[in-house]
């Protein structure tokens, strides 16, 4: 795709694989808001930050109507590991084959440092808020992982 999707843009389905091995897909969230979150790696320092402030900010989301989802290239085994370790609670997907990155343009973005993250097998760190229809609400495409939960709390 080479650039992120745009607000307004309607988000493209999904059925991926989660740390438990169950199938989600976007449309098991039809009427609710969804903070899908895609990240490079499982148990780095940047992604490891990103994901506990979304379990610490679980119940906020949670009152403004919205389930996450984090998505990453990882195996369901590698999510299932990093999901443990750090006690989270919400649905690591996994998108080993890198179609649902592509889709939304989180791998093969534009730039030499995307480029380089996806011939690592790696997505940007990018979220997208989709709203209850279904479309792209909002695009954080810098994140700073010590207060992107926040963020996200905020644009709900």
């Amino acid at each position: 795709m080479g650039e992120f999707l745009e607000p307004g843009t309607k988000a493209p389905a999904f059925n991926l694989k989660s740390d438990s091995g169950k199938s989600i897909k976007l449309a098991d969230f039809k009427g609710q808001p969804v903070v899908l979150y895609f990240y490079p790696k499982d148990d780095t320092p940047g992604c490891t930050r990103e994901a506990c402030a979304f379990r610490d900010l679980k119940k906020e989301m949670e009152k403004a109507g919205a389930v996450v989802l984090g998505v990453s290239p990882d195996s369901v085994e590698s999510h299932g590991k990093f999901r443990d370790k750090f006690k989270l609670n919400f649905p690591l997907l996994a998108d080993t084959d890198g179609a649902v990155g592509r889709a939304y343009g989180t791998i093969g973005g534009p730039g030499l440092h995307s480029k380089l993250k996806s011939a690592a097998g790696m997505a940007d760190r990018v979220t997208f808020v989709i709203d209850e229809k279904g479309r792209i609400a909002h695009v954080i495409d810098k994140p700073d992982v010590a207060n992107h939960a926040e963020e996200v709390i905020a644009l709900l």
